[in-house]
């Protein structure tokens, strides 16, 4: 098996953090890094949300209208890409053992990347053309911006289907950029015509060739990590999921853009078939777990029933438009719900473990040791888990009221859901932020933080 050398492993990449403490691996960058991106991805849900409840009445005649264009490019852009750039920023140097290229590229696709994110739906929501434009050559230079500091860490070799996957990703943000592009021509009104196919397959990129696939090739690493599980074997479904899922996308994609049934249903087989083999790994995982069920185990469970969800509601659509075309595009758009569901409950449900372990290294870089009751700082001290069953409670019952509100062409249960997420981004960063505010507001004794450390080093 390929393996780097140490030195290219461990060389810090630019702009590398300075203050790093014992135990955290060189290639990690900042906790700034990470964190900006998470926090972006709360207010973007908050964003969405209102965005929905604005655009209530607008999707039930046409779910392709600009106000709920506008507002689901919130959640995709401003809450859900953002969320899983923050994870790629920080899992991607943990899995590769090789550091991003430079962490001033990293701030930077930040920069760029909320620009763009808030730009493009507000553009349409307020129809200036000019608006979206910028936002589109903001989106592609972020984009840029990503792949150029994402080959040096996903060029490492022998790494196995997390790697595999992300690199599938990195090409499927291309992919997506260059779709974005499109999309600003169409809004300048001088390219061609978006039909309702082009915006579908604008979606399936999207959730499974860009979003979906990070998620899935990321879970291969975090599930051993926050469920203490070791698969034994070769687990074989982890890397058909890797491979499969993109695959499925590279068929279904032009089946729909060129309204060929054969590739689309062959492509949808074995996207399904990726999906399915990404739900055996979770189960696998689950099974071998030697931590006890906790919150985090039902966001996880909760997010894969809204897989399962989509599909089913997917599979109604497509036997019900060709003898009832409003009804079954109203079960796309609850299809598509449900799918950005399964990404956004698996968002919510792993910023809980996520945050706290990056604001942890954080702390103890600036010598807080101890946690609220005075004992050696833990990473279950950084939130209330009360709070945290709260946000259970409120992202998934949004999800629901969104995915009823287009399947049954309710404006009320779609304002209901919009407000529901607005609660979900402003409960999930009030909850993460205040316990570690008020630590370093009223930094305790250090220590020699030896046990911490090697605790963080075994996690």
């Amino acid at each position: 098996m390929a393996t780097e050398p140490t030195g290219a492993a461990v060389r810090p990449p630019t702009g590398a953090w300075a203050g790093r403490p014992a135990g955290v691996p060189g290639g990690v960058p900042p906790p700034s890094v990470p964190l900006s991106f998470l926090a972006a991805a709360a207010f973007g849900l908050i964003a969405c949300g209102v965005a929905f409840i604005w655009a209530r009445g607008a999707g039930i005649p046409d779910p392709t209208t600009d106000p709920i264009v506008a507002a689901t490019h919130f959640g995709v852009l401003a809450t859900l890409s953002m969320g899983v750039l923050g994870a790629m920023h920080q899992f991607t140097p943990v899995i590769t053992g090789r550091a991003l290229r430079s962490i001033r590229l990293a701030r930077a696709t930040f920069l760029t990347w909320l620009a763009a994110s808030w730009m493009l739906p507000a553009g349409i929501a307020t129809k200036q053309v000019a608006v979206t434009a910028v936002s589109g050559a903001l989106a592609a230079l972020a984009i840029t911006l990503l792949v150029v500091n994402f080959t040096r860490p996903l060029a490492v070799r022998g790494k196995g289907a997390p790697v595999t996957g992300l690199r599938f990703a990195l090409a499927g943000s291309v992919v997506t950029a260059c779709i974005g592009v499109a999309f600003v021509g169409d809004r300048q009104g001088n390219w061609f015509d978006l039909a309702g196919h082009v915006d579908l397959t604008m979606g399936v990129i999207g959730l499974f060739g860009w979003l979906g696939i990070t998620y899935v090739a990321v879970a291969e690493k975090l599930w051993p990590m926050f469920f203490l599980a070791h698969v034994p074997g070769r687990h074989l479904p982890g890397r058909i999921a890797v491979w499969a899922v993109p695959a499925g996308v590279a068929l279904l994609s032009p089946g729909l853009l060129f309204n060929v049934p054969g590739l689309a249903w062959g492509g949808a087989l074995l996207l399904s078939a990726g999906l399915g083999a990404h739900l055996v790994s979770l189960v696998a995982h689950v099974r071998h777990r030697r931590r006890k069920a906790d919150l985090h185990l039902v966001f996880v469970v909760t997010s894969a029933m809204w897989l399962l969800v989509g599909t089913g509601l997917s599979l109604a659509s497509a036997l019900l438009i060709p003898h009832d075309y409003v009804s079954g595009v109203a079960l796309v758009a609850a299809a598509l719900v449900a799918f950005g569901g399964w990404l956004l409950t698996a968002l919510v449900g792993h910023v809980h473990k996520v945050v706290p372990f990056i604001v942890w290294s954080a702390l103890r870089a600036r010598g807080v040791s101890k946690g609220p009751m005075g004992k050696p700082l833990m990473f279950a001290d950084l939130y209330d888990h009360r709070w945290a069953a709260v946000t259970y409670g409120l992202v998934t019952a949004g999800i629901a009221a969104l995915c009823i509100g287009f399947a049954a062409s309710l404006p009320l249960a779609i304002a209901v859901g919009g407000g529901l997420f607005v609660a979900t981004g402003v409960t999930v960063a009030a909850n993460l932020s205040v316990t570690p505010s008020r630590l370093l507001a009223t930094p305790r004794a250090v220590g020699t933080g030896q046990r911490d450390d090697e605790n963080l080093a075994s996690a």
